[in-house]
């Protein structure tokens, strides 16, 4: 009951997110002579991969799995709940001026990080949780490269929303929302180890956030190119 109630709200809530996504698609659409032909195309771009992301959320949040364990007390649906909606509060403050570069920037940032977050929400299928649940143990795919890939790329997107509201304001709301992302993540893990037993080899050899193996391949590759095109030392 309470899992069909906790859908039920989330889908109203995307469902609205989705709806104000796909106006402002429109919006661009119909106003598309009176604005730059880049700009625009990255404005619309980033309100498609904006909507593409929240209508997966939705689908997910439809057939997900029932919960074999959830994080009791206020504390951890308290922590899932702000990681997950404060930063809906960026549009609400003060418009600010951002050059051209930043806004370029930023757009890419926010289509980028919307874009991997569908990958990533691919591999996490009905497993999908906003409060600190467990349903089924995913390992595969970009899982196998962090233990939570999600929160990452949905925290690209959230830099990119940053940007283009840059102020000391919109900074304080992304630091505090990362914040409550990373209890989150501890809540989290703590219902993983206590339902999949198995979760406690995982964690030790795959990364939280940053993907040590892919960036110690990168400097090895870097290091390598950097010394062949080296004069050798006589």
């Amino acid at each position: 009951m309470f899992d069909l109630i906790g859908r039920a709200v989330l889908v109203a809530i995307f469902g609205c997110v989705a709806a104000l996504k796909a106006m402002a698609a429109f919006a661009l659409l119909r106003n598309w002579p009176s604005i730059g032909a880049i700009q625009n195309a990255l404005d619309f771009g980033s309100q498609l991969a904006s909507l593409a992301f929240t209508m997966l959320i939705i689908f997910m949040t439809l057939v997900r799995l029932k919960p074999l364990h959830t994080a009791q007390g206020w504390e951890p649906r308290f922590s899932a709940f702000m990681g997950t909606f404060l930063t809906f509060l960026l549009p609400l403050l003060p418009q600010t001026k951002v050059i051209p570069a930043l806004q370029f920037i930023s757009i890419g940032l926010v289509v980028c990080g919307f874009s991997l977050s569908i990958w990533v929400l691919r591999w996490l299928g009905r497993s999908l949780s906003v409060t600190a649940q467990a349903r089924r143990l995913i390992i595969q795919g970009p899982y196998a490269i962090l233990r939570h890939p999600l929160y990452l790329t949905e925290e690209i997107a959230v830099i990119g929303l940053i940007l283009s509201h840059f102020s000391l304001e919109a900074v304080l709301l992304g630091a505090t929302q990362w914040a409550f992302q990373l209890r989150r993540m501890t809540n989290e893990e703590r219902v993983l180890r206590l339902t999949f037993p198995e979760y406690v080899d995982y964690a030790i050899i795959t990364p939280k956030l940053i993907p040590r193996r892919l960036l110690g391949s990168f400097w090895r590759s870097t290091i390598s190119r950097h010394w062949k095109k080296s004069p050798v030392a006589s």
